[in-house]
């Protein structure tokens, strides 16, 4: 049964999902993340930490209607927490508050829970057993099936709390269906899997929201009963609290979040530990932060008062069935994980551009512990190269910083008080700086004009292609200096456009002495023209006169 499903649309790649999976039972493809069934323990923690709500447990309030509507009386299983989740209301205000939605009646799974531990008392009075993990937690005897198999013979073979109370509820009520309220997601698979038992299995969030879509308001109203010491179940060392302790040669104890139950299997299949009671729970302060309240209800120390306040010092009055029973039988789960060999991790440790062991981090950020336990998660299909953040970054650097050096033009970055905090090769080259230890830091000033800087930097405006004469560095720029306001950061562009500016001068040059050249051409032909036009004039004026003459010579005679 697939209790947790994915939204994919709200998936953001974050990674924060594996990072708290115990197990790393989460596979990424296609930038989303998938839970891997077989591998998953059911803990709820990708539920809990999902910043995103992209994880959500399969709502079983429909099936537990049509339950309803069958005819037959369906009677509640109401996990002993409930008094922390729902503040101020005891056993009695949540029948009635049930029954409205058409329950028979509801009872506490605590009278389950006094079943279990004194079958724990009785197989720890017979002494024959080294080590027994207790069964309570179903994610807890999922990591066993499936991480620790060998491990199977000290993990007691009884019943669940919830499993045992709701078979006393059907050998009462023969017609009877089941249904467990609690704050679990592992139970929804734990009745699935062990079917016939509990019918089906609501968290605290679906009842609520189903009081709420029929109007149903809880009533504040407190009962106190001396026999109700299973009621501690619920928290860490509340097994315990309710055991007599006295099995001679043992030494009882209580472990509380996935992490810590692995480092005690571990400890156990080394053989280091021996002659022990050990309860195991899969969340951290037990089931009083089980995923669901640690998401919507998360004040461990109110919790485990209201739960403390709530229990009596005697044990429920309850008939115990025979052993055989509440026996359950555990098999081991295979995992298929294949393991690759040295050169083919290496391989892919050589594509996350990890070639010594020095580039191999272990940071963490990807989820896994180290980069050889990512090396083989993605050799499994369940990792991708991307996901390794220290190797994307230095990625994205190396390609930015080749641009940034390789371009021709120049680029200064400043921030808002014009400090150097960037400078590439070309605008060293520009100003004739040696490396860009020497002006990181420093003041613009030290290396430019920081006018056009201070101007931009008050209006908040941009200035392009802005041409300037360096006098001290003897090269003409073509500026343009933007400002990041997310980053509160002035980036300078300079062009090197002396040569431009150069052959510019020159051809102005060249134009001006043309200019002159023709000015002088046309002077001194406008001279020749006068003195022709003197020189004519003249010999005009002399011919006139001789003709003159010689026409008066003429008429004389």
């Amino acid at each position: 049964m697939a209790c947790l499903t994915l939204k994919k649309s709200n998936c953001k790649n974050c990674y924060k999902c594996i990072r708290h999976c115990p197990v790393k039972s989460i596979r990424f493809s296609g930038n989303q993340a998938h839970i891997i069934g077989n591998e998953c323990i059911l803990c709820g923690q990708c539920f809990v930490v999902c910043p995103q709500n992209a994880k959500q447990i399969v709502d079983d309030t429909e099936k537990v209607k049509v339950l309803i509507q069958s005819g037959n009386p369906v009677y509640v299983s109401l996990a002993p927490s409930f008094i922390a989740n729902y503040s101020g209301i005891g056993i009695e205000g949540m029948k009635r508050a049930l029954k409205k939605l058409g329950f028979a009646d509801a009872e506490e799974t605590a009278v389950g829970a006094t079943i279990v531990k004194t079958e724990y008392e009785k197989m720890l009075a017979e002494g024959d057993r080294d080590i027994v993990i207790s069964s309570c937690c179903h994610s807890v005897n999922l990591l066993i099936q499936k991480y620790f198999p060998s491990e199977l013979p000290f993990l007691a073979d009884v019943m669940s709390p919830m499993q045992a109370h709701c078979m006393d509820i059907k050998k009462r009520y023969p017609n009877a269906k089941t249904v467990f309220i609690g704050p679990c997601v592992a139970k929804k698979d734990e009745a699935e899997h062990y079917a016939g038992i509990v019918d089906a299995v609501l968290t605290y969030e679906e009842l609520t929201a189903w009081f709420d879509a029929e109007h149903i308001v809880l009533e504040p109203e407190m009962d106190n009963t001396e026999e109700s010491r299973a009621r501690f179940f619920p928290t860490t060392g509340g097994i315990l609290k309710t055991m007599a302790q006295d099995a001679p040669g043992y030494t009882y104890m209580a472990i509380d979040g996935v992490e810590n139950c692995i480092a005690a299997l571990r400890d156990i299949e080394s053989g280091k530990i021996h002659k022990c009671f050990i309860e195991m729970s899969a969340c951290f302060g037990s089931c009083i932060s089980g995923p669901v309240m640690e998401k919507y209800h998360r004040s461990p120390v109110l919790d485990y008062k209201a739960i403390a306040d709530y229990a009596g010092k005697k044990d429920f009055d309850v008939a115990m069935p025979a052993d055989s029973d509440v026996h359950k039988v555990f098999e081991p789960i295979e995992l298929r994980a294949a393991v690759p060999s040295e050169t083919e991790i290496k391989e892919i440790l050589k594509k996350m551009g990890k070639t010594k062991p020095e580039d191999e981090l272990n940071c963490g950020s990807c989820g896994y512990n180290t980069c050889r336990e990512k090396a083989i998660a993605i050799y499994n299909g369940k990792a991708e190269i991307s996901m390794c953040l220290p190797f994307l970054k230095d990625k994205a650097e190396s390609f930015s910083d080749c641009i940034v050096n390789n371009t021709p033009n120049g680029l200064i970055v400043l921030n808002e008080s014009l400090e150097v905090q960037q400078i590439n090769a070309a605008a060293r080259k520009i100003m004739n700086i040696r490396a860009a230890s020497d002006v990181l830091g420093d003041q613009v000033i030290r290396i430019l004009d920081p006018g056009i800087f201070l101007t931009v930097l008050e209006t908040k405006r941009s200035i392009r292609d802005k041409r300037v004469y360096l006098a001290e560095y003897q090269k003409y720029i073509e500026q343009t200096v933007v400002y990041d306001a997310t980053y509160h950061l002035l980036v300078c562009i300079m062009r090197d456009v002396t040569d431009e500016e150069l052959e510019r001068k020159k051809k102005e040059d060249i134009s001006h002495q043309t200019v002159e050249i023709a000015d002088k051409v046309v002077d001194k032909q406008m001279r020749i023209v006068q003195e022709i036009a003197s020189l004519l004039g003249e010999t005009a004026a002399e011919t006139k006169i001789a003709l003159t003459k010689l026409k008066e010579s003429i008429t004389d005679e």
